[in-house]
């Protein structure tokens, strides 16, 4: 009987069989873009760039319609990590369920994003940019409602592409990384056009002071001011502190004083922090929902 499994399974491998099924439990096959209908569900999807066959996962939630522009988040994981790891951890799916967007979780090469600091050499800002276009082209993406947000090496991956994919993000989320490194050093490494930010800094996190000193630079490069009114109390040990800049985007940093590097909210996972105080992908989104890109 095993013999005949394999020689099954074998002739599936050959001919290219997607929906041969030997009996026994397999993944879910990987399609290319191309291939996929839109539609609601969960897919494991390809895309080509930059000579690489980039792997990533679209959560399309059950109101999904491609006829009706939809808000699309993209979510992007630490280091090492992976897309599916990322989306069991925040919760964002469910969240996309009753607000009703699109959230896409790219995999890094080798588990990591070319960030500001590390990890990796792909165009990674590259990708971000073409796996837009591909999701406002055949997913019916609002291309002004497009949102970028990402832990740790993912983070400061939306910083750089913040930067860099002029035009592209309408907002990013950074948890637990930042504007750093040499190239957020130099003091016209600035978005041309306005993007605007909410970050989540953790007071026990070993790079928070170097957060802290790049969203100070990126608040004083862009000529930010504080909002008025100022911002209620959070909770206690979290502050949040709340500007608006020349371009006319806005930048919220919540500071949780107690909370190392992780996700705060988050229930599962290595990095998750559920007694922070805040659940950060509730926050992300009510934030996201209310910037779209300005012109």
């Amino acid at each position: 009987m095993r013999r005949i499994m394999l020689w099954v399974t074998a002739l599936c491998l050959l001919f290219g069989l997607a929906s041969c099924d030997t009996g026994e439990p397999s993944a879910p096959p990987v399609a290319s873009s191309p291939a996929v209908q839109p539609a609601p569900g969960k897919h494991r999807l390809t895309l080509d760039h930059d000579g690489v066959t980039r792997r990533y996962r679209v959560h399309a939630p059950t109101g999904y319609d491609r006829a009706t522009p939809v808000p699309l988040v993209i979510a992007l994981h630490p280091y090492p990590g992976e897309g599916l790891g990322l989306s069991q951890m925040i919760g964002l799916d469910d969240k996309a369920e009753r607000e009703n967007f699109l959230v896409a979780y790219p995999d890094g090469v080798n588990g990591g994003f070319n960030a500001l600091v590390c990890c990796g050499s792909a165009d990674d800002v590259g990708f971000l940019r073409a796996l837009t276009e591909h999701l406002v082209d055949a997913w019916g993406v609002d291309p002004d409602r497009v949102y970028l947000t990402g832990i740790s090496n993912g983070g400061d991956l939306s910083f750089r592409a913040a930067v860099e994919a002029t035009g592209v993000f309408a907002a990013i989320g950074a948890v637990s990384g930042g504007y750093i490194g040499a190239s957020a050093a130099k003091t016209d490494y600035v978005p041309r056009s306005p993007v605007s930010v909410i970050t989540f800094i953790g007071g026990q996190d070993r790079y928070a002071e170097r957060f802290r000193t790049g969203v100070a630079a990126w608040r004083e490069r862009l000529r930010c001011v504080p909002a008025t009114p100022p911002p209620a109390p959070v909770a206690e040990a979290i502050t949040l502190t709340r500007t608006r800049c020349a371009d006319g985007s806005d930048v919220d940093v919540y500071v949780l004083d107690r909370m190392g590097h992780s996700w705060p909210g988050a229930k599962t996972g290595s990095i998750a922090a559920p007694e922070a105080g805040l659940v950060a992908t509730d926050l992300l989104w009510e934030f996201f929902a209310a910037h779209p890109r300005l012109s």
